[in-house]
């Protein structure tokens, strides 16, 4: 076992001062690092926590049993070792190595007294292989010591493990003793051979070595028979395996073309070296004869010496240019593998990276801005260009499978936990912060995947578009229907104008306000979801849209940030060349990116039309409050990467309208149905009613919602005057009456709301116009009526004065002056006079309270002394 260095010293101390009282650095038998996994969470990216294991000794004071504790101590915020779980030793049943790692590192660890058999148990990951040997023998010789027993082993091979334990271990400290308590012995490396071969061999393996021993019939003093028949049978065995291997046809056609091609490239080589030293020779005979005479050099030999100089600079320039033109040629392995095979676990997204980063710089290298025209037609350049844009469509090809269905599997993971959707009795608001965090660690992987192939987004972007809109159409869908089951609420009337509905009523409504706070608390919760998933999506997905940015932020992140908006995403466009580029506003993009929006958030506007129809249900007025809040929301978003929130937030604006027209509509036809009654007399009921309707509409207006409630306003009061005007003439005797009255009554009940509502204000004095003209016309007829006779006889009077002198009127017939007297006495009739006068002051006082007239008093002693 190796011997302890100056970490696994601060180690023990820094594990010491963790476990506290519990236990002290004499206790402390064995502190190692390893990291905790489970396997399904690593599938999801999850990554391995560092832990480090402790295994310790408490000894009894009275001479009891020593007691072997595992404990595990876990990392906190700070960096300090803390407590984290304790385990006894005395439990521990099996040890089971994973198969599925190839490096046997990682193992579990099986306790009998676990209260959840049904879960996992977590994984330990060693470092290497020495440290797990290390570890499982230190447990291993504690237990036997201790427990006297064995716990199973799987999947370890146990001849090496004591090759091991015999190779790596001078000497053992054993520290502990099952009774006596504390005792330190040294245990030599020939005890430990023998202990650790006694421990390694169960009972059942020595039960099968003594069947085997016992096929054999010896004596006692035949042990060199015994052994020269072991040698002879393990001699034999490893011919039959050889002759086995000889008559494997493919591997032994395989191992001649092996020798053969090798016998070749030796040829060749010898060749070489033959040719080397042939010139080697040549050489050193002409630099010796140079050495030797040389002032006798002749002009030709100098000639052939310029010319070998100049051979070698244009050799060593051609060497060196055909190492420029190969070094871009060669692929290394290590991109090569990860290309063609890797895996994309979150692990190894540096080396993906590192691999796209690699092949798009390659690839440019081959191209003619970056290459010398004179090699783009080579044959060797063709066929490595060819062989980078297979690896190219390979790595994009896997990359785009693993997207997709990486997509599909964090959505369907949180679609099959109810946890993240709102229940009975419990609104959960929507949280994709953990969602976002795993998309962003694909995020520089999907822009180098638009450098190499721009044609692959479509498909990933389709396929997260319809993962996440299933997701999304889910949590709106349980939000909103928890929503509707948690509000109370009563149902208010929905006829207000009809002449059947009592008063009382219309005045005493239920307090319906829940249901607009249940509308703003949909909008509040999902609007700004929609608006963080559309910026995020077309950050993540490389649309190169300039209106991602909202107006007025910076490039860093937005002051007061948490990290977990979408416009805190690290995500920048990036060209062919790994640098950020200016983002364009193109129709092309904009046009994609609108497409892409629609087929992620469709759909959504079903639950909040729903709830819309359940609020126009209870109340038909909460319309208009709902449409100030829509507004409200409408005004803040402008046409950027959420521009489908817009649409969406216009669309829920038109239904509201719709809605709130409806109620108008059937307002509309409760006022008309009121001329197809019976004969009418009085005030009418609607005329009386709709100021209450106005005082609860002027309540429920917020924000920008003025405009629905004025047309409203128009139309209602259009068709009370139009209704009206018909009842009227339906009687024409009292029609100027009925006409008096109503206007009369429509102004009393809207005095103070026409001082403050400008459309209402109009149709105030619209009232009171037509009253005026009513008021004209019934006088008039009223006079009229009492003095028609008196009109008559004075227009025979004047007629004839155009033609008959004035002193002889008296004496035509019908105009005498005894006909005078008649027609004064008839139209001044002091008893039916005074009695059409006195109706005629209580109808002035009733409708002109503070005007003074004449009383009837007055009136008769003026007629009495006349």
């Amino acid at each position: 076992m190796a011997r302890p260095n100056a970490d696994d010293t601060e180690l023990r101390r820094a594990c010491a001062a963790a476990i506290g009282s519990g236990g002290s650095a004499q206790d402390i038998v064995l502190a190692i690092r390893v990291a905790k996994g489970r396997g399904i969470l690593e599938k999801l990216g999850r990554v391995a926590t560092p832990r480090v294991l402790v295994l310790t000794t408490k000894h009894s004071p009275k001479g009891e049993r020593t007691k072997a504790f595992l404990r595990v101590l876990k990392y906190s915020s700070g960096g300090v070792l803390e407590p984290a779980k304790l385990y006894k030793l005395k439990h521990l049943t099996k040890v089971d190595v994973i198969s599925n790692d190839s490096t046997g590192c990682t193992f579990i660890l099986g306790f009998d007294n676990l209260r959840s058999q049904s879960v996992a148990p977590p994984q330990w990951t060693m470092r290497n292989i020495d440290e797990r040997n290390r570890l499982l023998l230190c447990i291993l010789n504690m237990c036997k010591e201790i427990f006297q027993r064995l716990p199973k082993l799987v999947g370890i091979d146990i001849v090496e493990l004591a090759l091991w334990a015999k190779e790596n271990t001078p000497s053992v400290i054993n520290r502990v003793n099952a009774q006596d308590g504390p005792a330190t012995s040294v245990m030599e490396q020939n005890d430990l051979k023998v202990t650790v071969e006694k421990d390694l061999v169960s009972q059942a393996e020595e039960e099968d070595m003594e069947a085997l021993l016992g096929t054999y019939v010896m004596g006692i003093g035949e042990a060199e028979a015994f052994s020269e028949r072991m040698k002879r049978e393990l001699l034999a065995l490893e011919a039959a395996n050889v002759y086995a291997l000889l008559e494997s046809e493919p591997l032994i056609e395989e191992v001649l073309k092996g020798l053969e091609a090798a016998s070749l490239c030796v040829d060749d080589i010898d060749e070489w070296l033959r040719i080397f030293n042939v010139k080697l020779r040549h050489m050193r005979e002409d630099i010796a004869s140079v050495h030797s005479c040389p002032v006798y050099i002749s002009v030709e030999k100098r000639s052939q010496f310029g010319k070998l100089e100049m051979q070698s600079v244009c050799s060593e320039a051609l060497i060196e240019e055909l190492d420029k033109l190969l070094e871009p040629l060669r692929i290394p392995s290590e991109f090569a593998a990860s290309l063609t095979g890797g895996s994309f676990e979150e692990a190894r997204m540096l080396k993906n990276v590192e691999a796209c980063e690699w092949l798009t710089g390659a690839i440019r290298a081959l191209e003619v801005p970056n290459l010398d025209p004179c090699y783009a037609d080579m044959r060797a350049i063709r066929d490595k260009r060819a062989e980078l844009q297979k690896l190219k469509n390979t790595f994009v090809r896997r990359a785009s499978e693993f997207l997709r269905n990486y997509f599909s599997s964090l959505v369907d993971f949180m679609i099959s936990d109810k946890s993240y959707f709102s229940q009975r009795g419990h609104l959960k608001r929507p949280d994709h912060a953990d969602l976002r965090y795993k998309c962003r660690t694909y995020a520089r992987l999907l822009q180098h995947l638009k450098n190499l192939d721009k044609n692959c987004l479509a498909p990933l972007r389709k396929a997260y578009c319809q993962s996440l809109n299933l997701l999304l159409r889910r949590e709106a869908r349980e939000f909103a229907n928890e929503l509707r089951a948690s509000t109370k609420a009563s149902r208010n009337p929905t006829v207000w104008l009809e002449g059947s509905t009592g008063s009382s009523q219309t005045a005493n409504s239920a307090d319906t306000s829940t249901v607009s706070e249940a509308y703003s608390k949909m909008l509040t919760i999902f609007i700004p979801l929609l608006v963080d998933e559309s910026s995020f999506f077309a950050h993540f997905m490389c649309f190169e849209v300039s209106a991602l940015v909202p107006a007025g932020a910076s490039n860093g992140k937005k002051k007061g940030s948490d990290g977990n908006s979408a416009s805190d995403d690290d995500i920048n466009l990036m060209d062919s060349e790994g640098n950020d580029v200016k983002q364009s506003n193109t129709s092309t993009e904009l046009g994609a990116l609108n497409d892409a929006l629609h087929d992620l958030l469709d759909g959504i506007q079903e639950d909040f039309y729903a709830v819309v129809d359940w609020a126009y249900r209870i109340d038909p007025l909460r319309c208009i409050s709902m449409h100030g809040i829509t507004e409200r929301y409408l005004s803040t978003q402008k046409a950027d990467a959420a521009g489908f929130v817009r649409e969406l937030l216009k669309d829920l604006q038109t239904k509201i309208s719709t809605q709130f027209s409806k109620f108008v509509d059937e307002a509309c036809h409760q006022i008309e149905r009121n001329e197809r009654n019976t004969r009418q007399i009085g005030v009418l009921s609607y005329i009386s009613r709709f100021a209450t309707l106005a005082s609860r509409m002027e309540q429920y207006i917020q924000g920008q919602s003025r405009d629905l409630v004025d047309k409203a306003y128009t139309r209602l009061v259009s068709t009370m005057f139009t209704t009206l005007e018909k009842i009227a003439q339906s009687d024409p005797k009292s029609a100027d009456v009925i006409l008096l009255e109503n206007y009369a009554a429509f102004q009393n009940s809207l005095f103070e709301l026409a001082n403050v509502i400008p459309t209402l204000a109009k149709f105030y004095h619209q009232a009171s116009e037509a009253y005026e003209q009513a008021c004209t016309r019934h006088i008039s007829i009223i006079i009229e009526n009492q003095f028609d006779k008196l009109y008559q006889f004075f227009r025979r009077i004047d007629d004839l004065t155009y033609t008959v002198p004035h002193e002889e009127i008296p004496f035509q017939l019908g105009l005498s002056k005894t006909d005078l007297r008649k027609v004064l006495k008839s139209s001044l009739s002091q008893k039916e006079f005074l009695e059409k006068y006195e109706s005629f002051v209580q109808a002035v006082a009733k409708i002109y309270p503070n005007e003074s007239m004449p009383p009837v008093s007055e009136l008769r002693d003026l007629l009495a002394s006349s």
